[in-house]
C-alpha cells in the first residue's frame, strides 16, 4: 500500500489516518455520484447535503480524500481569481467582473466560517496577502494591479506599501513596495481536506477509496463505471481537478502543469526577528513565472513556484512530484530572499499538479439533459475557489437561482487545448519563454513590456 504521507508534508501532518477507506464492492445507486474526493468534490456533497440531508450522495476517488492539490498545495486560501479583472472586463464586462470579485472576496470568509462551525482544525488565519515587487522592474506590476483595482471600484481591498511600510510587515531582500490585500487567509489543508471528508460522512455521505472511475456513462440514467461496480446516479458531478485530463471525454480541456514546493526546518525566534512577518501573510513577487511563501503555523517557510517541464500527452506520474532542478531553484530562492537562512536545513520537498484549462477560465456547469455537473480549471487558486465551485454545484443541480448562478464561470465552455505534439511545443515554449522575460527583467532593471510573444500568450 502507498504511503500517502510521502505526499506532502500537509498530509504527513494532517492528524488524521490516512488508510485508505474501503473501496467500492458492487454496484450501487444514489442520488449524487461524484468523482474525486478533493476540495471541489467534498464542498460540492457537504453543501449538497446541508440543502437536503435525504439526498444519497457517494464520492469515489482513486486514491484518499485529499491526494491530489487539495492535499498539497501551498496553503492559500485567496480571493484571487484565475483570470485578471482587466481580461474578465474584456469578456464579460464590468458588472460581471464585479461579481466574481466580490464572490472570491466572501468566499474566504465561508471557507473559515464553516470550518469552524464544523469545528475543522484547520488553522486557518485570516493574515492577508503581499505581492511584492522585488526590485524596480517589478514596481510597475504592482502599481497597475492597484491603478485596476480603484477603477472598479475596489480600492479598500488593497494597499500600496511602500519599501519601508512593506519592511514593517515582512523583510526580503531587493523589496521595493508591495501590494497588500486583507482578502487571503492561510491554514492547514492537509487538516481541512481531511476533517472536511468527516463532516461529509457525518451528514451521511459515502466516500469510496481506492475507487477509480474508468468511464463516464452520462444521459438520463448517468453512471461511474470503475473495476468493482458502476455507481448509477440521477446526477454525476466531474470534480477530479487535473485528473480529469486522464479521462477520454477531457483530455483536452485540461492540461497539468506541476507546481513545486520546499519547506524548512521551524526557524528559531532570532531568524524570525530579523524576517518579521508576524501576522504570516501569504507572500510572492509578481514573476511570471510564479513563486509563493508561506509562514506555516508551526514557524517554518514554505516556498513554491513552477519550473518543472510539461511531458507529452498531459502525462501524470508519481515521478514528477520531484523534480531535481526546481526543487534547487526553490531551496537557492529561499537564500536568495532570505540570506540570514543560508544554513537552514529543509526537510520536505514535493509537488503534484494544477488543472489549465486553454482560456485559464474555471468551468462551473451542469448540463441538465446529460446530468453531468463539473467544476474545474482552478489554474493554481483552487483553495477558496472550489468552495465557490461547491456552492454552485448544490444551486445548478438543485434547480436554485441564485447570485452565484449568474456568475460567468458558470455552464462556460473552454475551447480545447491543441492536439498533440503542438500542445507539448506550445507549452513549453510558453513556460521557458515566460522565465526568459522574468530573468530579462531582472538583469535589465527594466519592467516587462507585455508584448513579447510569451507574454501575449500567458495573458489572463
Amino acid at each position: 500500500m502507498k504511503d500517502y504521507r510521502r505526499y506532502s508534508y500537509w498530509l504527513e501532518t494532517a492528524k488524521d489516518d490516512l488508510t485508505p477507506r474501503p473501496r467500492l464492492d458492487g454496484s450501487i445507486g444514489a442520488d449524487i455520484a461524484i468523482l474525486g474526493a478533493g476540495f471541489t468534490g467534498l464542498w460540492t456533497a457537504y453543501y449538497l447535503l446541508r440543502r437536503d440531508p435525504s439526498l444519497k450522495v457517494v464520492i469515489a476517488e482513486k486514491e484518499i480524500a485529499g491526494f491530489g492539490a487539495s492535499g498539497r498545495n501551498g496553503g492559500w486560501c485567496t480571493a484571487g481569481f484565475p483570470v485578471s479583472s482587466p481580461v474578465l472586463n474584456e469578456r464579460y464586462g464590468r458588472d460581471a467582473t464585479l461579481a466574481v470579485q466580490h464572490a472570491m472576496y466572501a468566499t474566504v470568509d465561508e471557507v473559515g466560517r464553516i470550518a469552524a462551525e464544523e469545528s475543522i482544525d484547520a488553522g486557518f488565519h485570516k493574515g492577508g496577502a503581499l505581492r511584492l515587487a522585488r526590485g524596480r522592474h517589478q514596481l510597475p506590476s504592482i502599481e497597475q494591479s492597484y491603478a485596476t483595482a480603484r477603477s472598479f471600484g475596489l480600492a479598500e481591498h488593497y494597499h500600496l506599501l511602500d519599501e519601508r511600510e512593506t519592511a514593517e510587515r515582512l523583510r526580503v531582500t531587493k523589496v521595493r513596495g508591495s501590494l497588500f490585500t486583507p482578502d487571503c487567509a492561510v491554514l492547514h489543508p492537509g487538516r481541512l481536506v481531511r476533517g472536511l471528508a468527516r463532516v461529509v460522512e457525518r451528514r451521511g455521505g459515502v466516500i469510496y477509496e481506492q475507487t477509480p472511475v474508468t468511464e463516464i456513462v452520462p444521459g438520463k440514467q448517468p453512471s461511474f463505471r470503475t473495476p468493482t461496480g458502476d455507481i448509477r446516479a440521477k446526477s454525476i458531478v466531474l470534480a477530479g481537478e487535473a485528473y480529469l485530463s486522464q479521462l477520454a471525454p477531457l483530455k483536452r480541456q485540461l492540461i497539468p502543469i506541476y507546481s513545486l514546493i520546499v519547506l524548512t526546518e521551524p526557524l528559531t525566534a532570532s531568524q524570525w526577528d530579523e524576517i518579521g512577518w508576524r501576522n504570516r501573510e501569504g507572500s510572492g513577487s509578481v514573476r511570471y513565472s510564479v513563486d509563493y511563501l508561506t509562514h506555516t503555523a508551526d514557524g517554518r517557510i514554505l516556498f513554491g513556484g513552477r519550473g518543472a517541464p510539461y511531458r507529452l500527452g498531459s502525462r501524470i506520474t508519481d515521478d514528477q512530484d520531484r523534480h531535481a532542478a526546481t526543487h534547487r531553484m526553490l531551496r537557492q530562492m529561499v537564500v536568495d530572499w532570505f540570506p540570514m537562512l543560508r544554513d537552514i536545513r529543509f526537510t520536505h520537498d514535493w509537488g503534484g499538479p494544477i488543472g489549465v484549462p486553454r482560456d485559464w477560465m474555471p468551468t462551473m456547469s451542469f448540463d441538465r439533459a446529460r446530468r453531468v455537473a463539473t467544476a474545474r480549471g482552478y489554474t493554481g487558486q483552487g483553495v477558496a475557489t472550489a468552495n465557490l465551485s461547491g456552492r454552485v454545484l448544490t444551486d445548478l443541480i438543485t434547480g436554485a437561482t441564485s447570485d452565484l448562478t449568474n456568475l460567468p464561470m458558470v455552464n462556460h465552455a473552454s475551447r480545447n487545448w491543441e492536439p498533440e505534439p503542438l500542445r507539448w511545443l506550445g507549452v513549453r515554449y510558453l513556460q521557458s519563454g515566460l522565465m526568459r522575460v522574468d530573468r530579462r527583467a531582472e538583469r535589465s532593471g527594466k519592467a516587462p513590456t507585455g508584448r513579447s510573444l510569451p507574454e501575449r500568450l500567458g495573458r489572463h
